[in-house]
């Protein structure tokens, strides 16, 4: 009897648990999950570090040294303008999705409303999936703070820093925002209702700065001397450690787009590894064959490229894609950073359009490919050639709209305040002559 009774205890005891663990399941879906937010908190972390102090030193190493402190004063002033901006407004036009509607076009669309400014009822007890919205709030901050950050490389050494900061403000507002809502801004975006792959930036991000800065640098005007004189990076070991910088931050860049601690964010940061690795090689044995010796502003440059190219399909690409964006991102930026701009006569100071907008583009195409289960990628039954026309589509889009709103942002700030330096001014430095400092012995 005793026996008997033990065991249909026991019983009650393990369905007992088994509906606790499964209920638990339903209940706790759309509640706070610590270990995503903590490792979204990480990210975030990572993110920032990308901008300041990485791609701050990435950049000033390769400047000659009288701009070096230019450039990091421009990344600090990017950093603290579009921080600014998102508090007030930047967030909700990106993010909120009041009015939108699924399958059919409206302005929010396009760009998202005024529900959220000022963070209206965004706070640390309100939700965006398993973590706090004010902590997504922040995470994709630090997207909008480097995006314009990358930009800084293609008119380093000659645009004043009153029109970085005037131009970034316009330029987040009318590019960054309606482009971040439009692919990430959930169902009725436009670009988030087509179905387009970009997992952590591709078109958002690189594809966005790559375009303006071959813009902003054929409005700017080339350096005095180029291309028959180009400025040599005063300090690789600087650059070497920025690009370490960025190559870790790069792991909450994309790992974090999950918005979860879960398989698809460490497959993410796998690739995010890989990619990189294959780019700088590639681009070294291209040097290794052409110059007889690899060099370090190669490797550098190449990682980066890569790095650049696998954010768009991190989040749903295997190894072997990894393997092959890399591969392909490489040989395509190098032409472009070697070749193409001189051809051109464009002065892409530190390859900007080259690595980022190339990178960029070619990771939004190949993604379509490379998704594919079939190729190791995420996606069961993916139809390839349907999705290589979104890819294309929203990739083309963003690039002629980027391209048009740049040039009138560029030409507005030319008229409020001037773009470049004086010839005098870029003969002696824009660290003296705008900010009254030097970082030579950096």
């Amino acid at each position: 009897m005793l026996h008997t009774r033990i065991e249909s205890g026991l019983s009650r005891l393990g369905l007992t648990v088994l509906f606790l663990l499964f209920s638990s399941q339903f209940a706790f879906a759309d509640e706070l999950n610590t270990g995503d937010t903590a490792w979204i908190l990480i990210s975030t972390a990572l993110v920032l570090f990308m901008m300041i102090p990485g791609l701050a030193m990435f950049y000033g190493g390769l400047v000659g040294k009288k701009n070096v402190l230019s450039v990091f004063m421009h990344c600090f002033g990017i950093t603290a303008v579009v921080t600014v901006i998102w508090v007030l407004f930047g967030y909700s036009m990106a993010f909120d999705s009041t009015g939108m509607t699924s399958g059919g076009l409206n302005i929010h669309s396009f760009v998202g409303g005024l529900n959220k400014v000022f963070l209206k009822g965004v706070g640390p007890e309100t939700l965006s999936g398993s973590i706090p919205e004010v902590l997504f709030f922040v995470f994709q901050l630090t997207f909008a703070i480097i995006t314009p950050g990358l930009i800084v490389g293609a008119f380093a050494e000659r645009m004043k820093f009153s029109a970085v900061l005037v131009f970034t403000a316009l330029w987040i507002v009318f590019v960054y925002f309606p482009i971040a809502h439009m692919v990430w801004g959930g169902e009725g975006s436009y670009f988030g209702d087509m179905g387009v792959f970009d997992f952590a930036g591709g078109i958002v991000v690189h594809i966005t700065a790559g375009v303006a800065a071959l813009v902003i640098a054929i409005m700017i005007g080339a350096r005095r001397g180029y291309p028959t004189h180009i400025t040599l990076p005063h300090n690789m070991t600087m650059t070497l450690i920025g690009t370490a910088m960025l190559w870790v931050g790069w792991f909450g860049f994309n790992g974090g787009s999950a918005l979860a601690a879960n398989g698809q964010a460490a497959m993410a940061v796998v690739v995010t590894q890989i990619s990189p690795c294959i780019a700088a090689l590639t681009w070294i044995i291209i040097e290794w064959i052409k110059n007889g010796k690899p060099s370090a502003l190669g490797f550098a440059t190449g990682a980066i490229a890569g790095l650049a190219a696998i954010t768009p399909a991190s989040g749903t690409v295997g190894p072997m894609g990894a393997m092959v964006i890399g591969c392909v991102s490489s040989i395509v930026a190098y032409i472009f950073a070697t070749i193409i701009k001189f051809k051109f006569k464009y002065d892409d100071a530190l390859d900007v359009v080259g690595v980022h907008g190339v990178g960029g583009f070619i990771g939004i195409v190949l993604v379509a490919i490379f998704a594919s289960a079939e190729f190791g990628g995420s996606e069961v039954g993916l139809n390839i050639t349907n999705q290589l026309g979104v890819q294309l589509y929203a990739a083309f889009f963003t690039i002629i709209y980027t391209a048009i709103v740049t040039i009138i942002i560029v030409k507005l700030v030319d008229l409020i305040v001037g773009l470049r330096v004086t010839e005098e001014q870029e003969l002696q430095g824009v660290d003296v002559t705008d900010h009254g400092e030097a970082g030579y012995d950096l």
